[in-house]
């Protein structure tokens, strides 16, 4: 007898049961249905993002050919008993081709198009489902769960949302409070998102906005400098000479061609203290030496020059300028770049910069 009251009894503490059942059963499913449907959602409007970019991608065309220098000898070649590598027109000659950027354009959209900004591809990580630390285990007893589902829903409805009235006002956070560069001054913007230009993309185009950051900036000491030691006074038209140019804090290993869509798309970055990229040499003719010359035309002679060399300690690099076009005064200069092909910042206004001209005669007959 004690055994049959022992298991009505059971059966009548046994609330989830019958209709109890059912109920919660079909909770469950709705809750499950509304997270796959908002997933699905989600990752509906993930892919049309993807599609509508790389549709995007499908209609890139490569950039109109750069005007390139009269006199240099073409593309990518070495000097110095192959210690050195020069890009002729700082790698304009050398053009990316249409499926190149194409091919740039999807994979760019499949790591950061969706997804809220993160890669698309599988993490390298599993996710793991133990709670964070601080937070409550999955495995609270029954009671806790229905407590929260009660008295504390109740609670954050009523008293919580109630306190929340007298609560103070948020403190502001330190970019809130902390000036920009060049508050006070009535600077006219320090971004693109004012401009109505389209965004450059990295090839020799203008009337673009340029986005990149400036990057980094090193010491005063530690700025590069630059000065051609030696040319020659006068040569002949279509006759080969030498320049010879010194660099002091430069690291001469950074170049991206912009013929590939590198030109003003990197930040500077310093190595121990000193700007990384590489220098330029140029020779163009004037038409007289009273005036400005013209900005637009190309130079006789144009090349980029990294070695994988130059430290704190200056050395030199010699420069095979293969001739110039005609009789008059020729303008060679040298000058610094960083890895996007501009003249490295320095650490105050009044610094010269890593840059150097000299003139030269082109004439018929010898001497120097």
């Amino acid at each position: 007898m004690r055994r049959s009251k022992y298991r009505r009894a059971a059966r009548s503490n046994n609330w989830f049961s019958g209709k109890r059942r059912i109920i919660a059963v079909a909770a469950t499913l709705v809750a499950f249905g509304g997270i796959v449907t908002v997933t699905q959602v989600s990752n509906a409007s993930t892919d049309r993002n993807q599609r509508k970019a790389l549709s995007a991608c499908d209609r890139i065309q490569a950039p109109p050919p750069a005007e390139l220098s009269t006199k240099t000898r073409k593309g990518t070649y070495t000097t110095n008993n192959g210690r050195v590598t020069q890009h002729a027109d700082d790698g304009a000659g050398d053009t990316v081709s249409v499926s190149t950027l194409r091919t740039r354009c999807r994979n760019w959209v499949m790591n950061n198009v969706g997804n809220n900004g993160q890669a698309t591809t599988p993490p390298t990580t599993p996710a793991t489902n133990e709670p964070a630390a601080g937070e409550p285990s999955a495995s609270a007893p029954a009671e806790e769960g229905g407590n929260n589902g009660g008295e504390q829903g109740g609670d954050n409805g009523g008293q919580q949302g109630g306190d929340n009235g007298d609560q103070p006002d948020p403190q502001p956070t330190e970019s809130q409070t902390t000036p920009p560069p060049g508050a006070g001054l009535g600077i006219l913007t320090n971004s693109c998102d004012t401009s109505q230009l389209t965004p450059h993309d990295g090839f020799q185009n203008g009337n673009r906005c340029v986005s990149t950051e400036f990057g980094e900036v090193g010491e005063a000491a530690n700025n590069p400098t630059l000065l051609i030691t030696q040319a020659p006074r006068q040569v002949a038209p279509n006759t080969p000479f030498t320049l010879t140019v010194s660099t002091r804090n430069l690291i001469r290993d950074r170049f991206l061609a912009a013929g590939q869509g590198g030109y003003y798309v990197e930040s500077s970055v310093l190595q121990n203290g000193l700007v990384r990229g590489h220098f330029h040499t140029a020779c163009r003719m004037l038409e007289n030496t009273n005036a400005a010359p013209a900005p637009d035309p190309v130079p006789a002679f144009f090349v980029a020059t990294e070695d994988s060399r130059g430290s704190a300690t200056p050395d030199s690099v010699q420069i095979q300028v293969p001739g110039l076009p005609t009789a008059g005064t020729a303008q060679c200069a040298s000058w610094a770049g960083d890895g996007s092909h501009r003249i490295p910042m320095m650490q105050r206004a009044n610094q010269i910069p890593a840059y150097d001209a000299v003139r030269i005669t082109v004439r018929n007959g010898r001497g120097r």
